[in-house]
This record gives structure tokens, C-alpha cells and sequence, in this order.
């Protein structure tokens, strides 16, 4: 049996999803397969949707604690079953939802595995699926660990399903999932609990600007967080009580728990790439500015691909993608292209950490000249009201005026991370930035905008 499409998309999370309606809405004939009996994607599932309902109430418990001594008697006390209860309660209509939406749409929902037969074929079972493009959204999964006793390591997504926290967890990996989850951790469970996060490089979070790194990790201590670098693990084994973790100095650490922070991988093993020459490495599809993989029929999407692991990256891909199909189809140049340049990263720890453009470390790489605005442990009303010891800002700007990166660490660093992630989009330079904000409501994180930018402008 065979069926053909004028757009194939495979893969239902949050790019898939764009790039079919999108296709959709444009009058393609478009087809969706999902191999997952869970349609909906990792966002949704168990990323970025699922996490926020720990989040908010790490939050709560976070600022309660800050809270305690000016003008808070009793810190909130967190029930973490009660959390992923609220939680699983949002990703149990998920399945159903997203396919009785494309259903609804006109999309065909195509369950099962794909696998490419050529470069404008593929298989699902014993039926044959032809397009004239094909988009690739099929994600991500933990990446394997070359560890002896890996077995032993669950998931963050196993992680969210716990029934309850033990006193002692460590985290594999140094970066985004072991910093957050770490941070649950450390609010949503028992009062003795302890979190350890061991990194096998010589820093944590290595992406990030190493000063705001420094700090968050001081932030995290505080909060009952270790972090341990340079540190290479041999191997895991279960004992009578509790888990051994053995590292390459001969150090041992023992857990009740060992969480799987290292890194995700893309989800591409079984599509047969090779059948439909499509170009891959180990960090994913090769793709050009335009989200073109190596077969011009073929695009690649969100977490597959070799470019950036986020789910507004992957929204972003998407709509590149189906915007270049559709001219194709029209018989047009394809003109959509990513910008990589301004995306706005957060670490929802507690303070979060907000990221944009280039780090200072960067700079000094490429001997580009700069001008830097920086202070930590402000002390600011802001944050003195709320009992935050660690916020701190650095933004940097070129000769022009342009901003070039900007750091937050604070209690809502994801909204003030976009204030200067749109500066960026515009070409807005400090100054004009700080004349537009200099209005905005008082006081504020927001209004706190002009005063990190006042050093690069007067």
C-alpha cells in the first residue's frame, strides 16, 4: 500500500507540529508519522512544558526561604507528588490532543516508525509514503554514557514520574538538565536532602559565560548543591542501600539516586539516512541556513538537527523550513533563513540565568573590542526586598554601541534576557535601548534595565 503527500513531516513535537500546520495552511496535502504511542513531543511530554509545573513551585519554596527573617515566619513547604500529580494531569490529554488536532486540520496522523526507502520515500510497516518534501522534526533522546553500570542511571523524564525524592541524588552531566533538576531537588524534597552534580570538563555549563557560571554555582551551594569538575566516572553499582559511584581520581560518591544530566542526542538512529542521502553526525542533520539537509527534498528540524537544542529554535526551524518549501512550490527562491545570532537561553534555576549573544570569554577569543557594564551581589531594592544575595548582570557592547551579549542572573532573567534579545533582533544600540526603557513601569526587574545600562551610555 502506498499513499503520497505533497509535504511528509516526521516527528509530532512542537516543530513538527509547526511545520505540518503551517505546510497545512498553505494547501499542501501533508502527512504526519509518529512512532511514539505518546504523540506530542518532549516539550510537551516531559522538556520544557512538563518541568515548568516543578518550577513554579521550586519558585515558591525559593522565595519563601529568601523571604525568611523580612517579613516571611513559615517558608512554604513543597509536596512533590501533589506537584507531579498537577503535572501529569497536563500531559495526560497531550496524546489525544495533538492528534485529534491535526486530524481536525486535515493532516493524516500515520502512526509507526519511518524509514527512509529513497530521497523522497519512506516506509511506516509495510505501507510506502512518497513526498515531494519531506521534513525531519524527530528530536532528541538522552545520549548514551560510556559508563560501567549505566543501567543504574534514570532519565529526567523517569525523574519527574518519582513518587517521591530521596535524601541523596547525584546528577550526571554539568549542564542544563542537571543544574535545574538539581534545583527541584533542592526546594521539592526532604528537608536532609543532598544534590551533587558531577562534571567530567573542567567548569560547568560550558556554553555560558564562565563569571555568571561562578556565580550560579555559589547560588547553588547555598542551596544545598555541590559541584564537582574534572571529575571522570569509572563506574555505577548498586549495593545493599544505595548506589557507588566510582571516579577515575578513586574518589566514591554514594546516592540514592543517579539522574542522567549529560546531554541529549539525536533521535535519528532509525531513520536510515544513508537511503535517502541525507548527511548526519553525531550531533545531529547536517542542515544549511535555509534548514536544507544534503537532499534538497528533505529539511531537518528542532533537537535532529545540528543546530541549537530548543524548543523555540525548533518552532523558529520549523517555519523556515515550510516557508522555503512553500516557495519552492511556488516556483520562488527560498529566502527564509535562521539567525542564530540573538536567541535567548534561561536556566530555570532559582536565581535563573539568562543568556544572549556572546559571552565575554567569546570576545576575547576573537580579539573583538568591547565595552562591558558587570556587577554582582546587587544590592539593589530590587532584590534586597526579596532576599536574593546572588543577582548579578553583564552586558557587553561593541564600539558601535551594539549590544553583543547579555548575562542575568536573577529571579525573572527570562523576561529581562528578552528585553535585550529584541534590542539585538532591532540592531538597538545601549543607548537607545536605555532611552526606551527608561519609562517602564517602577520599580521593576524591568526598571532595573537602565541602571546596567547607564555605564555604556554616560
Amino acid at each position: 500500500m502506498s499513499k503520497r503527500y505533497d509535504a511528509l513531516v516526521v516527528g509530532s513535537g512542537t516543530a513538527g507540529q509547526t511545520a505540518a500546520y503551517q505546510l497545512n495552511r498553505n494547501g499542501f496535502s501533508v502527512g504526519l508519522v509518529e512512532h511514539s504511542d505518546r504523540p506530542g513531543g518532549t516539550c510537551a511530554l516531559s522538556g520544557c512544558q512538563a518541568k515548568k509545573w516543578f518550577y513554579e513551585g521550586t519558585e515558591a519554596v525559593a522565595r519563601s526561604r529568601h523571604l525568611s527573617g523580612i517579613g516571611i515566619t513559615s517558608p512554604a513547604i513543597a509536596d512533590w507528588s501533589a506537584l507531579r500529580d498537577a503535572k501529569n494531569r497536563f500531559t495526560a490529554s497531550v496524546p489525544s490532543k495533538t492528534v485529534s488536532g491535526l486530524k481536525k486540520a486535515g493532516i493524516d496522523f500515520i502512526p509507526g516508525q519511518a524509514r527512509f526507502t529513497g530521497p523522497q520515500s519512506v516506509a511506516v510497516g509495510r505501507e510506502e509514503l512518497t513526498a515531494r518534501f519531506i521534513v525531519l522534526a524527530v528530536g532528541a533522546v538522552p545520549m548514551s554514557l560510556p559508563i560501567d553500570g549505566s543501567d543504574h542511571i534514570i532519565s529526567s523524564s523517569e525523574f519527574m514520574e518519582l513518587d517521591r525524592l530521596p535524601s541523596r541524588i547525584v546528577f550526571i552531566g554539568g549542564g542544563f538538565i542537571s543544574f535545574e533538576f538539581a534545583h527541584f531537588a533542592a526546594r521539592l524534597g526532604p528537608s536532609d536532602i543532598h544534590c551533587i552534580i558531577l562534571e567530567v570538563a573542567s567548569r560547568p555549563l560550558g556554553p555560558f559565560d564562565e563569571q555568571m557560571v561562578a556565580l550560579l554555582s555559589a547560588a547553588s551551594a547555598e542551596a544545598g548543591i555541590d559541584i564537582h569538575t574534572n571529575v571522570g566516572i569509572l563506574g555505577i553499582e548498586k549495593t545493599d542501600r544505595a548506589f557507588r559511584i566510582t571516579t577515575e581520581g578513586g574518589r566514591r560518591f554514594e546516592a540514592d539516586l543517579v539522574v542522567h544530566g549529560a546531554g541529549r542526542a539525536p533521535n535519528i538512529d532509525a531513520l536510515e539516512l544513508d537511503s535517502a542521502g541525507i548527511e548526519a553526525t553525531k550531533r545531529g542533520i547536517t542542515v544549511n541556513e535555509k534548514m536544507a539537509t544534503s537532499n534538497p527534498y528533505v529539511y531537518a528540524v528542532g533537537d535532529c538537527a545540528d543546530t541549537l537544542q530548543l524548543a523555540r529554535v525548533a518552532d523558529a526551524e520549523a517555519e523556515t523550513a515550510a516557508n522555503n518549501i512553500v516557495s519552492l512550490s511556488n516556483g520562488d527562491n527560498p529566502g527564509a533563513v535562521m539567525d542564530y545570532s540573538a536567541v535567548p537561553t534561561v536556566l530555570f534555576t532559582y536565581p535563573q540565568y539568562g543568556m544572549v549573544g556572546a559571552t565575554e570569554d567569546a570576545l576575547k577569543k576573537e580579539g573583538a573590542s568591547y565595552e562591558k557594564s558587570c556587577e554582582d551581589h546587587l544590592d539593589w531594592p530590587t532584590y534586597t526586598r526579596v532576599g536574593i544575595a546572588h543577582a548579578a548582570y553583564k552586558v557587553l557592547a561593541g564600539e558601535d554601541g551594539k549590544i553583543l551579549g547579555a548575562h542575568i542572573l536573577s529571579d525573572n532573567a527570562a523576561g529581562l534576557i528578552n528585553a535585550f534579545s529584541l534590542a539585538m533582533h532591532n540592531g538597538l544600540s545601549a543607548e537607545t535601548l536605555y532611552r526606551q526603557s527608561i519609562m517602564t513601569p517602577y520599580p521593576s526587574r524591568e526598571s532595573d534595565i537602565i541602571y546596567m545600562l547607564r555605564p555604556l551610555v554616560f
